[in-house]
């Protein structure tokens, strides 16, 4: 454990009037403790009515918080979502906005204006561990930092186009000698469970508050666990998604096609037995996650810090896995925009869910609030606690989603509206009816209405998120 000896803290008291707890006394300030995962779809929670998955400790989470079910990333600039979703989660600006400074972003973080600068001006000590992939050097955004990964283990050309149907699978996800999150014997999660407990040891003693951001890379491809973890999902038993399809029609359009890299993992056309496989590792790397966030809870624990203590646990976007004939996240549908996304902490109601349509991003005003400083103006995400209080019941009447130029999406009173300008194609989903989003309704004529509400509404989000794709001009009708 070398690595921690630069781990150290000034030792500081600091009381503030944190006006958001339950009591809304002076307090101390409350620690903040950020979970995330990448790419993990909001569906793989046991909690949340996936019967197959095990994640007791993400489970726990849910019981002792509040959990919102709807909540989205606004979609990318690049096939690397998790680049676009990670820019606009660090620097508060929706999409576009967020790709504008996305090459100047250090710039950004030297004038104050990244998420961790500020909690450092609201006398936090600042630690990170894990995927960053943000341009803009980590050792200076934080005070503390252990482990910077990149986006993605490397990963092996074994690990693509499989299994394919009827031959010996060339790849295994418990062999070290594949690399990828192997690295000197230990999976990568691991080592951020180490990282993240280590810190929480050295801060048991202090009274600085923390902010602590743990970036797992787990459940990205390569999807790679030790074997007893994998074991506990048999093929035989693993599910195949009821949109599955052997191929998406519109892929080329919407750029998922075969040449995307994400798209290359699994053999085209698609079967039930490639999907099976891929869940299974999916479904093994996301319970060997949970077992690291245990840890990281009974660390919290016995740091004598947990009762003031706000824990956020979310990911980046969520992963086809065999939804709609794709594997990807490079499309606008739920189960790749859509995240978990957990709160738990002082004066959080205990084991409440919310439908209210939010964004992942909405954590960072929130944790901004929660220290007590002044939402800035070039932030446009917003904070959750109006609803976890109970002041609010939304805070967006729609969601908005883009991806390149050649998909747009809006979701607006229980319908989702799939624009793909490439080819001119509408697409229309119930999804308050049709979660799995299966049935289009864009060619019923008694939709016409619901279409045109939507797509005005998509107009006003482009101009609020600083997207500049001329809808109009290849939808002339709507």
């Amino acid at each position: 454990m070398a690595y921690y000896t630069r781990i150290w803290f000034t030792v500081a008291f600091i009381l503030a009037l944190v006006g958001l707890t339950s009591t809304g006394a002076a307090a101390e300030k409350p620690n903040i403790l950020f979970v995330f995962a990448d790419d993990q779809c909001f569906e793989t929670i046991h909690a949340f009515g996936h019967e197959l998955i095990e994640t007791p400790n993400l489970d726990r989470l849910v019981g002792q918080g509040m959990t919102f079910t709807q909540a989205h990333n606004q979609g990318s600039w690049t096939g690397a979502v998790c680049v676009a979703s990670r820019t606009m989660l660090n620097t508060g600006r929706f999409l576009w906005n967020a790709r504008k400074i996305d090459k100047q972003t250090e710039q950004e973080r030297q004038a104050g204006r990244f998420w961790s600068e500020y909690m450092k001006g609201a006398g936090y000590d600042t630690y990170m561990t894990g995927k960053w992939h943000v341009k803009a050097d980590a050792e200076k955004a934080f005070d503390f930092v252990t482990h910077v990964r990149p986006g993605m283990p490397k990963q092996t050309p074994q690990g693509y186009n499989r299994p394919i149907d009827g031959q010996a699978d060339p790849w295994s996800p418990s062999d070290p000698k594949f690399g990828g999150f192997w690295e000197g014997g230990k999976h990568w999660s691991e080592v951020l469970g180490d990282d993240a407990t280590g810190y929480l040891e050295q801060a048991a003693g202090r009274d600085k508050p923390f902010f602590m951001y743990l970036a797992f890379n787990a459940p990205h491809d390569p999807r790679q666990s030790p074997k007893e973890y994998v074991e506990k999902y048999p093929v035989e038993k693993v599910d195949v998604p009821v949109n599955f399809l052997p191929e998406y029609p519109y892929k080329d359009a919407i750029g998922c096609g075969r040449g995307l890299r994400d798209e290359k993992l699994a053999p085209f056309p698609r079967t039930p037995h490639a999907v099976k496989v891929n869940r299974q590792e999916y479904y093994a790397i996301i319970t060997h996650m949970d077992a690291q966030v245990g840890r990281i809870l009974d660390a919290l624990k016995r740091s004598g810090k947990e009762k003031n203590t706000y824990i956020f646990f979310t990911a980046d976007h969520g992963l086809a896995v065999g939804h709609h004939g794709l594997f990807g996240k490079q499309n606008l549908y739920d189960h790749s925009v859509r995240v978990p996304l957990i709160v738990v902490g002082p004066g959080v109601p205990k084991g409440e869910k919310t439908d209210a349509p939010v964004y992942l991003q909405d954590v960072m005003p929130t944790t901004l609030e929660l220290a007590g400083v002044a939402k800035p103006d070039h932030v446009q995400f917003t904070s959750l606690m109006p609803l976890i209080r109970g002041e609010a019941k939304q805070s967006y009447d729609a969601i908005y989603g883009g991806y390149l130029s050649v998909q747009r999406s809006v979701k607006l009173d229980g319908y989702k509206l799939l624009l793909y300008p490439k080819i001119a194609k509408v697409r229309l989903y119930h999804v308050a009816e049709d979660p799995d989003e299966m049935k289009d309704l864009a060619d019923d004529p008694r939709c016409k209405p619901v279409i045109a509400k939507l797509f005005a509404r998509l107009l006003e989000l482009q101009k609020e998120t600083g997207d500049d794709v001329d809808l109009k001009s290849v939808y002339p009708k709507l």
